[in-house]
């Protein structure tokens, strides 16, 4: 696809009708994805889908449409739709497009080495990730499911108010699961990584991560009912944080769905935690130098010393609450209509190596699962889930734990950190590192 040929064609198409505004989107990508099951290949699937989204802005009223085909007589269909959409909606003053700005220089978006690199080679790659997770350890029995994937991506936006603009990128991963036995017992263990660069692959450690998690829940047993201080390890941690998240979005807080609605300023955390969503970030999974409209991303803070900042802002939002876009706008490709949602949304990196945030608790855990946190109350923050984790007495852990639940209210739990590991972990577009809590409810037998 030619990008500037195919956008000026549909500004062309565009200017027929009387618009007071217009966005185009264009994309494109390369998509593939490798599946290996005792040393075959499993599944080999690889897409190269291109499109295009039109928004339009009339008396106040924002139309949105998109079309899988460039020919001219869709693209002009896809246009008629969009006004269409538009005249059906309710006008609302709040209905903008942005400003052209300057935008961050993010370096290492794209990987060369993916256009050079056999498709032998990646299938290689995944083959190797499943003998090295089996051959961790003789109680490793079985990989469930090992996955290879990639992604090489093209993105151009350009508008009526000057902006005119794209990228290109790249997103490599692997993924493994794999059962351990032992005792009578079994386990299930899980890793991923992800890179921007084939070379940022690092499939031994992912295979080492994958077995380790699986065997050091072998012979897990039960508790008593204890309220204890425990350490959240970071994908525990960050599938709390998961949960959090939309309540930084303004959409929710002009809807009263957001427990941090009308709380700028107060002290809601922990002061040892620093949250901030950076779509700048160096090697993040949604870094680029815009959002989906063609706002500058940024680095915003929401959290410091343990004080609520502010929100996150796309630029309708923006517009409504008098205040600048904070980059914030993200769509799930062309068919995508344009919302508010996160980019590289963390917890910031503390000091205490993890080994160390276990001594000092007499008696406590070591979660490092937890099972529906979905089901937490987005608006109240309270919870209870069930977890899995390792028990810890007189600052060291003794044996893995099942059958458990936990509860409490995320604000409580983020509140109550008391030290902050130094291994932050991305786990797609949000991370942390491993963080101990005072007390929490830990529901045993």
């Amino acid at each position: 696809m030619n990008i500037q040929e195919t956008a000026a064609r549909i500004e062309r198409l565009l200017a027929r009708h009387a618009l007071d505004g217009w966005e185009i989107l264009l994309g494109a990508s390369r998509n593939l994805s490798i599946e290996v099951k005792e040393q075959q290949v499993d599944s080999f699937k690889c897409s190269e889908p291109v499109g295009v989204s039109v928004r339009v802005l009339k008396d106040r009223r924002m139309g949105f449409s998109y079309s899988t085909s460039l020919s001219d007589a869709d693209l002009a269909r896809m246009i008629d739709n969009a006004v269409m959409g538009a005249a059906a909606q309710t006008p609302d003053d709040a209905h903008c497009l942005p400003d052209p700005g300057p935008y961050p220089v993010i370096e290492g978006l794209f990987d060369e080495a993916l256009e050079t690199a056999g498709e032998e080679q990646k299938v290689a790659l995944a083959m190797e990730l499943e003998r090295l997770t089996l051959s961790a350890d003789s109680r490793v029995k079985k990989v469930r499911k090992c996955s290879y994937g990639e992604m090489d991506y093209l993105v151009h936006i350009r508008n009526s108010r000057g902006v005119d603009s794209g990228y290109r990128g790249s997103s490599v991963s692997c993924s493994v699961s794999v059962l351990a036995e032992g005792d009578g017992d079994s386990q299930m263990g899980w890793d991923f990584g992800f890179s921007p660069y084939l070379s940022g692959l690092k499939i031994d450690g992912v295979a080492r991560t994958a077995a380790g998690n699986a065997l050091r829940l072998l012979g897990a047993r039960k508790i008593p009912t204890m309220r204890c201080p425990v350490v959240l390890d970071p994908f525990v941690a960050t599938e709390i944080l998961e949960v959090l998240a939309p309540a930084f979005l303004a959409e929710n807080v002009h809807k009263g769905k957001s427990l941090l609605a009308g709380k700028v300023g107060e002290p809601l955390f922990s002061p040892l935690l620093r949250i901030r969503d950076d779509g700048t970030l160096p090697g993040g999974m949604s870094s680029s130098p815009f959002d989906a409209e063609g706002v500058a991303h940024r680095n915003t803070i929401l959290a410091e010393g343990g004080t609520l900042q502010g929100y996150l802002y796309d630029s309708f939002h923006a517009r409504r609450d008098g205040v600048s876009s904070t980059g914030n706008c993200v769509r799930s490709g062309v068919k995508g209509v344009p919302h508010l949602g996160i980019t590289n949304l963390f917890i910031e990196n503390g000091a205490v190596p993890p080994a160390d945030l276990v001594r000092g608790i007499d008696r406590g855990m070591l979660i490092t699962d937890v099972m529906g946190m979905h089901t937490a109350n987005p608006v109240s923050g309270d919870f209870s889930v069930g977890a899995a984790g390792l028990l810890v007495e007189n600052g060291a852990i003794t044996h893995p734990v099942k059958g458990v639940a936990i509860a409490g209210n995320i604000l409580d739990l983020f509140r109550s950190v008391d030290a902050v590991g130094n291994d932050l972990r991305l786990f797609g577009a949000s991370g942390a590192p491993s963080l101990r809590i005072t007390a929490l409810d830990v529901s045993g037998e």
